[in-house]
């Protein structure tokens, strides 16, 4: 789906003017407790091979361009992507039965280089850490479009079976399309904000829902 999805973004360069520079593939890892309660989320963060060239260069990590990092490249490394600013949702949104769940900061971040791609993962508490009764819904998105986000790093249950995971996948032709000729209407001086386009990034996100039987 990357691969389709950074062509058909291509078309929408021009009249966007945020389309997305950094394609990133990721994982989800929801923790529940013994009270079938959502105490966590890790979150894994798998960026293009071009991001991380550009990064691991900035930061003067792997200059021998071997693949292999020193313990020094991998302190460099950590946490590179983890400085947030205020009101940053960390590209992802959550919710249980259609009411938002409130996410901490990150913590715990690891860092690797893998085939030449940067892999980090973060973990992220859960406000309340709501019971598990009804249906959670994760869409990892850039609500800006900046970042474009696959789920194709798995989605796992730690701490209980009998959950069920469904990748609701995004209709990318129909969205395309549909931004498309949006676009096409919007005056060239408006802001796209403006316009109603503040979180058009949703439009291609892919939901991942969690339903699990009771304990």
């Amino acid at each position: 789906m990357r691969t389709s999805l950074a062509l058909s973004l291509i078309l929408l360069a021009a009249p966007l003017q945020a389309h997305p520079h950094i394609f990133v593939n990721t994982g989800l890892s929801f923790v529940i407790d013994e009270q079938n309660r959502l105490t966590h989320v890790q979150v894994t963060w798998e960026y293009d091979e071009l991001y991380s060239l550009l990064i691991t260069e900035d930061l003067g990590v792997d200059a021998d361009y071997d693949g292999v990092l020193s313990p020094e490249d991998i302190t460099k490394l950590t946490g590179f992507d983890m400085q947030w600013v205020d009101g940053y949702n960390g590209d992802l949104v959550g919710a249980l039965d259609g009411v938002p769940l409130a996410l901490s900061r990150p913590t715990s971040p690891t860092a690797a280089l893998v085939d030449g791609k940067i892999v980090t993962t973060h973990l992220r508490a859960v406000d309340g850490s709501p019971a598990v009764t009804g249906t959670l819904s994760f869409k990892p998105y850039d609500g800006t479009y900046y970042t474009a986000y696959e789920v194709g790093l798995g989605v796992t249950v730690r701490g209980r079976s009998g959950c069920e995971i469904i990748l609701d996948e995004p209709d990318i032709n129909g969205a395309l399309a549909m931004t498309k000729a949006e676009l096409a209407a919007i005056p060239e001086d408006m802001d796209i904000a403006e316009a109603g386009f503040g979180d058009i990034g949703v439009r291609f996100a892919t939901d991942v829902r969690l339903t699990c039987s009771a304990p």
